[in-house]
Parts: C-alpha cells; structure tokens; sequence
C-alpha cells in the first residue's frame, strides 16, 4: 500500500482441503475483503487529509499532510485471486505461469521492456558466483566496498565504479537477487547476498506469540 503503482497478485492455498464450490466462495469473499479494505483505507486517508487542511495552523501539519497525499497517490492494482494446492506439482507450475504471464503484462508493467546496458547482467553473473563460491559465509552478507573490489578483480568489469555498482544493486534488489537496505544508515555499506538467510533470521525472530515464548523463559 506504500509502493507507487503496486501490483498484487493474491494467492489461496490449501485448496486440497475444500469442496470445489468452496473455493469460489471463499475467493468471492477474499476479493470483496480486499476491495472492502482498500476502500476504508482510502475514505481514512481522505479524512485525516481533510483534518489536516482544516486545522487552524495546517502549517505546522505539511510534513504530515504531504506524506498522507503520497500514500494517497500510491495506486494498487488487485489481479484475480489464484487459488493453489500446494502438494500439486501441477498447480505450482500453473501459478509460476500465471505470475510470468503477468510480469509480461506490459500494461501493468511498463518497464518490462526496458533493455539493460550488458554490464548490468555481467554483474549479476559475478555476484551469483560470488555468492556460492566456498568463501562466501553462509550469512552471505559483504561490505559494499569490498564486494566492489571483488567484481573489479573480473577483467571485463575492472572498470565498475562505485556509483554504477549501486543502480546496478538496486536494480537486482528489486528483482530479489539480493537485498540492499541503502536507505537505513547502518545498513547502507551491506549488501545481502543470501537473501534466504534473511528469510530464516525473520522467521526465528517475527513469529507467532513469540513475547509469550520469552515470557516463559526462566
């Protein structure tokens, strides 16, 4: 909801534990919930907006009152719901389908005929092996700077500058090669080259009545 011009494809699974006409009920009722919220979250914005530009001195509000149009502004594109059993290879393959069929969309994604300089696939290659090479930890996390050097040591990319690294970095974080948090100050020097370990970290430390599990820690 904070992502300018987000597409979200929704997906049901679990599918192998409903009747046929379930299903269809249930992805009825999931869309019309989706549609519900997206709908309250715009008649919020539009009233703190509203008492914003009402208050007697708005101006002490414009940091507020701008970041509440921006997240106005922010357009969400709901697909149909795709709804999968898990344990079917056959349904795997046809939600992978239907995702790539959407990312060919180009009336959703405009930019998917964007052709990138051959550097930028270079780079990726180099990183790929960089990332499973045996010296790589199995954090998979590098200095910036250092990971910098190390693609330099490739002899069609001994002339990588820093600020070349950094677009070609945030386009391969948008893709989900990597993960580089740039806008959080003390993360901005390290780049994530193992995404996956990010994902088991999360999920040791977000979980379910995780307070409750401390708690219970003598």
């Amino acid at each position: 909801m904070r992502v300018p011009n987000s597409v979200v494809l929704p997906v049901g699974t679990h599918v192998d534990c409903c009747r046929e006409e379930e299903v269809e009920e249930k992805r009825r009722d999931i869309m019309a919930k989706i549609a519900a919220m997206l709908a309250e979250r715009k008649s919020n914005l539009a009233h703190f907006i509203n008492n914003l530009e009402g208050s007697e001195e708005p101006e002490f509000y414009v940091d507020q009152w701008e970041r509440l149009k921006e997240m106005e502004n922010c357009t969400l594109t709901i697909l149909k719901l795709v709804a999968v059993n898990c344990t079917d290879h056959h349904d795997i393959k046809k939600l992978e389908h239907t995702i790539l069929e959407h990312v060919k969309n180009e009336e959703l994604f405009p930019e998917v005929v964007r052709v990138l300089p051959p550097v930028y696939r270079q780079v990726e290659v180099a990183i790929v092996d960089i990332a499973q090479s045996e010296e790589m930890a199995d954090h998979g996390m590098m200095d910036l700077q250092y990971l910098l050097s190390k693609l330099s040591q490739c002899e069609h990319l001994a002339n990588l500058g820093r600020e070349l690294l950094q677009d070609i970095l945030r386009y391969l974080h948008r893709i989900g090669l990597v993960v580089w948090y740039e806008e959080i100050k003390h993360l901005e020097s390290t780049v994530f080259l193992q995404p996956t370990f990010l994902i088991t970290m999360f999920k040791l430390l977000v979980r379910y009545r995780l307070v409750q599990q401390l708690e219970s820690i003598s």
